[in-house]
């Protein structure tokens, strides 16, 4: 099986170096040109989005946004002017699922089928091939795919029809979101009120609040480091992505919507880039208190 892959960024090279790494002939394309340690390892650089598509059965997608991906398939030179019977795209950034639904649509016009496949885990997840991949499409497409998605990552899952993976990222991060802002409140209430964070941190571990968000973003939280893992401008986008697919469907997320405020105060202080961790820093901008803060 012939594999092509556009969007080598962060999460794209990785996954793209994973496929390679594991015997798939693979043809990629990126705007900045496909880096020489991809090429050395055997990678065929393609000229366009359409010359990937030309050359392969399987093709990945992994851009930042929605109108990302409609330029990548329809735009020129775009993977829908080049595709033919039996092709498979599958797009594994995160983006709006009712867009997904009819760039589906579009592509299922054109003969080849489409399966959405958004991903968690981060840069350390693409990686280490341990990502988790969430699938929306075909149960026969996904089986044809699910021995490449293996090779990316671990916790692989096929949640429903074309549409339902970005779903299931959207409520991913909103529980990601919502759980930042529970950590932060917590830490910082424990702070103001005179105790050591950290220590509260590592005692609460132990019980029923412990979390992975508690381990690692609590622990950004008392240490105060916001080098970014996942950037604040890109959990804004996946909450302004959960909070008009709501809107489309008549539910309320008020939490959502509290914790996008939280995010866009972070954005309007330069904290664009900081990690998503961060957003207690609007928290403590509201209490005048910095967790770690000696009390006066």
């Amino acid at each position: 099986m012939k594999a092509g892959f556009i969007g080598l960024g962060i999460m794209g090279k990785p996954m793209a170096a994973n496929l390679r790494k594991n015997g798939i002939e693979l043809a990629a394309f990126t705007r900045s040109g496909v880096p020489d340690d991809l090429t050395q390892a055997g990678v065929t650089a393609a000229t366009s989005p359409a010359d990937v598509a030309a050359k392969a059965d399987v093709i990945f997608i992994m851009v930042p946004d929605t109108p990302d991906v409609e330029r990548v398939l329809f735009g020129e030179d775009g993977v829908a002017s080049k595709l033919r019977q039996g092709q498979i795209v599958v797009d594994m950034s995160s983006i709006s699922p009712i867009a997904t639904r009819d760039f589906a649509a579009r592509v299922r016009e054109k003969g080849a089928d489409y399966l959405d496949a958004p991903v968690s885990g981060g840069e350390v997840g693409a990686k280490a091939a341990s990502l988790t991949i969430m699938v929306g499409g075909a149960q026969a497409t996904f089986d044809t795919v699910k021995p490449l998605f293996d090779m990316m990552g671990k916790n692989v899952s096929l949640i429903g029809e074309v549409g339902a993976g970005q779903i299931c990222k959207v409520a991913n991060q909103v529980i990601v979101a919502a759980t930042i802002e529970a950590v932060g409140e917590a830490l910082l209430l424990a702070s103001k009120a005179g105790v050591d964070a950290e220590k509260v941190r590592k005692a609460l571990m132990g019980g029923f609040a412990s979390s992975r968000i508690l381990e690692v973003h609590g622990e950004r939280m008392t240490k105060r480091t916001f080098d970014p893992g996942f950037r604040i401008e890109l959990h804004q986008k996946d909450l302004n992505l959960a909070l008009a697919t709501a809107q489309s469907l008549g539910v309320s997320l008020p939490n959502t919507a509290t914790c996008q405020a939280l995010f866009n105060a972070c954005a309007a202080h330069g904290g664009k880039a900081w990690d998503h961790s961060g957003m207690v820093r609007a928290l403590e901008y509201l209490a005048d208190h910095e967790i770690g803060q000696q009390q006066k």
